[in-house]
């Protein structure tokens, strides 16, 4: 009964989130031309950006409650209380009602929307054209960075160029096309992580899910704003599995494609190539070690990015999928949570201040640096008093 009740206040949580994100709509997106949602929408638009302490307050109730939830259900499954359907339903609910939210902190989806749209209606090359060559589109009203090209692989384009062929040219059906996609690709990468750890580590395959299914940072990025971190997420996970399951080629297939979504997962070749010399030298293999070098490698390849642009809180998606399955390594759980609630607490100073105030750019440095900081100083500690707090914290 306790379970039930604690599961019904998580859902509710969640359903929190959905309705905020409606808060962040762009003043310059008419989602329907109903006079009912018009009206309902101007309401949610109006806390987002004309009461922005009001806002900042709800945003900063809602993840700190998620945050609660998540620390209780990785307590939980530390300590076997929860059962397996319990954190599926969660997983399910937050996957199914947040693929109909709207993308509230990151313009990103709009940019894969269009890039498609190069290709289904202009029937042009994104990777040579770019939204600002279409200037009378009515998405550049409400869209960012108009003004590059096609940056993603070509897995990418072959996922969402049939879903804009779907939309027919109609923004709203488009949108959900592809936040469904995504939301898929979510529900599909905790199916992943529960699939390898069912093979790999039994006894810990329910805290492997909660940590990456329920982490709030996975939620907002993934599901809320939707970034296509999510899909190459998936297929990387799913080449591992198929490794496992011994389907070689399929695996290298769905390795191939995972980097032809984003590029990124191409820094993890290194430990593809060492996976093969062992099996072929019929070696035994630890995955425990297979997990640190891939984590280590998704940080490398989150730090280069950082610095090419700017460090963004969706570039911890990636290093975090694979920590998950060596999560119960305190040097691991300890600063994947600070950087976790670190990323979340970004979009606390988005919301207050818009990230065209002049203090935003400062605001979020500031927090980002911190988090950083104090996850590196929390690592050296553990890393220097390991065994005794191994002992307390995994008691």
């Amino acid at each position: 009964m306790r379970i039930k009740l604690f599961l019904f206040f998580y859902l509710a949580v969640i359903t929190s989130l959905f309705f905020y994100s409606f808060t962040q709509v762009d003043l310059s997106l008419t989602l329907s031309q109903s006079s009912i949602w018009q009206v309902i929408q101007k309401q949610f638009q109006h806390i987002g950006f004309f009461e922005r302490a009001t806002s900042t307050y709800l945003y900063t109730i809602i993840v700190s409650l998620l945050f609660v939830f998540y620390f209780i259900f990785l307590y939980l499954a530390r300590k076997k209380k929860i059962d397996s359907k319990t954190v599926w339903v969660a997983i399910l609910f937050a996957g199914i009602l947040l693929a109909f939210s709207y993308n509230a902190f990151s313009y990103d989806l709009f940019n894969y929307i269009f890039d498609a749209k190069i290709v289904t209606y202009y029937h042009e090359s994104p990777f040579i054209h770019k939204a600002l060559d279409y200037g009378g589109d009515p998405m550049l009203n409400f869209m960012r960075w108009t003004h590059r090209t096609y940056p993603y692989g070509p897995t990418w384009l072959g996922l969402t160029v049939p879903l804009s062929f779907l939309g027919m040219n109609y923004f709203l059906p488009t949108f959900f096309l592809f936040k469904f996609l995504i939301s898929a690709s979510f529900i599909g990468s905790c199916y992943m992580v529960y699939k390898i750890s069912g093979k790999l580590f039994p006894e810990d395959r329910l805290f492997h899910l909660s940590f990456w299914a329920l982490n709030p940072l996975v939620l907002i990025e993934g599901l809320v704003s939707s970034h296509n971190d999510m899909p190459m997420i998936f297929l990387t996970l799913s080449s591992i599995y198929l490794f496992i399951l011994r389907k070689r080629a399929l695996s290298l297939v769905s390795y191939v494609l995972s980097v032809g979504v984003k590029y990124s997962t191409a820094f993890l070749l290194p430990v593809a190539l060492w996976l093969s010399y062992l099996e072929k030298k019929k070696k035994p293999i630890d995955w425990n070690n297979v997990f640190i070098a891939l984590t280590s490698l998704s940080v490398l390849a989150m730090l280069l990015a950082s610095i090419r642009t700017n460090f963004q809180p969706w570039y911890l998606l990636p290093p975090l999928s694979f920590a998950t399955f060596i999560s119960k390594r305190p040097y691991v759980l300890v600063p994947s949570l600070v950087l976790s609630i670190a990323g979340v607490l970004v979009y606390a100073a988005y919301v207050y201040l818009t990230d065209y105030n002049k203090d935003y750019p400062t605001t979020v440095s500031n927090i980002e640096a911190a988090g950083f900081a104090l996850a590196a100083l929390l690592t050296v500690v553990i890393a220097m008093f390991g065994k005794t707090l191994r002992t307390k914290l995994l008691r």
